[in-house]
């Protein structure tokens, strides 16, 4: 896992920043219900996807949670309220809010239960109706069939732990029915082979790769020989799925 105290900084610049951002928010807020009143983004990062859903949808109250002390700084000075909270153990009284969004995090979460958690934290903080919207299979949406994908599928982690069919039982547990879904770009992140190569090598790809011992180097300098090395290959696609309380 990265050390996303030491991320912050220049985490946006390195995930596609506002362009993948604003993609983001378009697809969230086609799901979250314009009747919503107050909404919690856990996991909110840098909050740069938090401030564009408070800025998209006038009259919605936004907040944004999450456990780095340095993303949290970050975010605060793009929305005000923004705790630092664990997101298993969210600070908010039960049916607190009307939607609880969660992009790019669930797929972080590989310790056994603790995506379970999340889910359930988000139905416990949601009102009757309310929604959850949250990305699911988030490694897979950088398959774009390129050869990048070809040196990676050799590592990949079986049982990634933001799966469709995971998330939508751990959902249904905790009174959380799917209730409609989007897809968007991922607009900037085409990767380059020499790209991958860097990110393998500093460890950004824990979440989908199994990498022992030499395993990360060896993958990096066979994606550093790949043809066209500083070209982008295709932007990814993630997909989010929507939950309504029961």
């Amino acid at each position: 896992m990265l050390n996303y105290d030491g991320e912050a900084a220049a985490y946006d610049a390195t995930r596609g920043g506002v362009p993948r951002a604003e993609a983001a928010v378009e697809a969230v807020l086609g799901l979250v219900p314009p009747a919503a009143r107050a909404l919690l983004d856990i996991g909110c990062g840098t909050g740069i996807v938090t401030e564009r859903i408070a800025g998209g949808r006038p009259g919605l109250r936004v907040f944004g949670s999450d456990a780095a002390h340095s993303m949290a700084r970050l975010a605060r000075q793009r929305v005000g309220g923004v705790v630092l909270a664990d997101a298993r153990r969210l600070p908010l009284p039960d049916a607190a809010v009307d939607a609880v969004t969660a992009v790019w995090l669930l797929h972080l979460l590989r310790e056994e239960g603790a995506a379970r958690a999340v889910v359930a934290q988000a139905a416990r903080v949601l009102r009757p109706g309310g929604v959850f919207v949250t990305t699911v299979d988030k490694d897979a949406g950088h398959d774009v069939g390129s050869d990048i994908d070809e040196a990676f599928a050799p590592y990949l982690a079986p049982t990634p732990s933001d799966g469709t069919e995971r998330i939508t039982e751990y959902g249904a547990a905790h009174g959380l029915d799917v209730v409609g879904g989007a897809v968007f770009r991922g607009r900037g992140q085409g990767r380059t082979p020499l790209s991958a190569a860097r990110a393998v090598r500093r460890g950004y790809y824990a979440s989908r790769l199994a990498l022992p011992g030499a395993a990360a180097e060896q993958l990096g300098q066979v994606l550093a020989e790949l043809p066209g090395p500083d070209r982008r290959r295709a932007d990814p696609q993630y997909r989010l799925l929507a939950f309504r309380r029961r």
